[in-house]
């Protein structure tokens, strides 16, 4: 069949669906991270939010948006069809993103935040679940780790791009936002028309009537504990705005903000295949246990750091805690659920953790508004340190 032979077509020793993927990945954050990083900056500088109020809009749009992740992994099990859930999410997130330069209240910028993550939301499921179905299990880390560094890849080169046009531009966050369209129209006319879809064939053995239930019937127990784990680490991984913002309370000019995400999303980059080939060879659970601990350790740096050259330091490290875990633990959920269940498996564990980001940025934006930066940021290097003693002593 034309898929068949789509997916074995060979791409730098990876199949085709994985390297589209990979560059409609690229693309794609390219275009997000010319605007997350002075995102924050242009709430709390040009329209004068407080940053409890950040909080609210980070958690908002992450938690509320992710409940589509679910769904959107449920129709994808369902009807077969992922590719047309891919095109609307994506294409949603890329036009919507421009529409920043019109904002001129932290409420139209909630609405444009919400819309992309809603973007996010329908296709982030179809998506992994097509990465688990064309790969196997012993080359399944490698996979999620290239689609993970071509993400990051685009994450560090829209930083740059910002970077360049505050420079050009004097400054200008319009101009940042209005051409961060030009990526994300490439991003969706690769997805369009170089990705081919198939039709699942174990579709039916999902019920016309059966509706999405956030719920863990019929998914074995390790499934049903490391998405628990997760969850509860998530609601210490609060929204990296707040990350931002700490760069700047230390003193790091606002032109300079956009290069630390460069640098740390280039290291996750560069380390994300490595460490998904590391997991596939030891297992996925030292690996996010080593994640999890560095990022406790990178949080309580935030916490107590007081110089630009900390900042840095931190952000840079950063970078290896996100290669350790972001790909892995997805590669890890495809691992325990059988290929029927996996749309819905990734529904699951998406709507979960992404609910839980809602109280972590809620959370973080009141310790850091009521207790100061310090506190907020040991909450969270808490939370991480108990989530990973629990993945050690249950040994999920």
């Amino acid at each position: 069949m034309e898929s068949e032979k789509e997916s074995k077509k060979q791409f730098f020793g990876l199949n085709s669906v994985i390297f589209v993927l990979g560059m409609v990945s690229l693309f794609t954050d390219l275009s997000s991270q010319m605007i997350v990083p002075i995102l924050p900056l242009y709430l709390t500088s040009v329209l004068h939010v407080q940053i409890g109020t950040v909080g609210i809009i980070e958690g908002i749009a992450e938690s509320t948006a992710s409940v589509l992740k679910f769904f959107s992994g449920w129709i994808s099990d369902r009807f077969g069809k992922r590719k047309l859930l891919m095109v609307g999410g994506y294409g949603l997130s890329n036009l919507i993103k421009p529409f920043f330069a019109l904002s001129s209240t932290w409420g139209q910028v909630l609405f444009i935040r919400f819309a992309d993550r809603l973007g996010k939301g329908i296709r982030t499921s179809p998506r992994d679940a097509i990465l688990a179905d064309t790969t196997t299990k012993e080359d399944r880390g490698k996979a999620f780790g290239f689609r993970r560094s071509m993400d990051t890849l685009g994450a560090a080169l829209g930083p740059f791009a910002t970077y360049l046009i505050l420079t050009l531009w004097n400054g200008s966050y319009q101009a940042v936002f209005w051409l961060s369209a030009i990526p994300g129209l490439i991003a969706t006319l690769i997805l369009i028309f170089s990705l081919k879809d198939k039709r699942n064939p174990t579709k039916t053995q999902i019920s016309v009537r059966t509706l999405p239930k956030i719920s863990f019937k019929g998914l074995n127990s390790r499934f049903v504990w490391f998405t628990l784990i997760t969850t509860l680490f998530t609601i210490g991984n609060f929204s990296d705005a707040f990350l931002i913002l700490r760069a700047k309370d230390v003193g790091m000019a606002a032109q300079y903000i956009p290069l630390t995400y460069f640098a740390y999303n280039i290291v996750t980059s560069i380390f994300s295949t490595p460490f998904g080939i590391i997991s596939d060879r030891i297992g996925r659970r030292p690996v996010l246990i080593a994640g999890y601990v560095m990022f406790a350790s990178i949080y309580l740096g935030f916490g107590l750091v007081h110089t630009v050259f900390g900042i840095w330091i931190l952000f840079f490290t950063y970078g290896l805690y996100y290669a350790t875990t972001e790909g892995i633990q997805k590669s890890y959920v495809a691992d325990m659920v059988p290929q029927g269940q996996r749309g819905m498996a990734m529904g699951t564990f998406n709507a979960l953790t992404g609910i839980a980001t809602l109280p972590a940025s809620v959370m973080a934006g009141f310790l850091w508004q009521s207790f100061g930066a310090f506190t907020a940021f040991g909450v969270s290097s808490l939370i991480a340190i108990l989530s990973a003693l629990l993945l050690i002593i249950l040994r999920i």
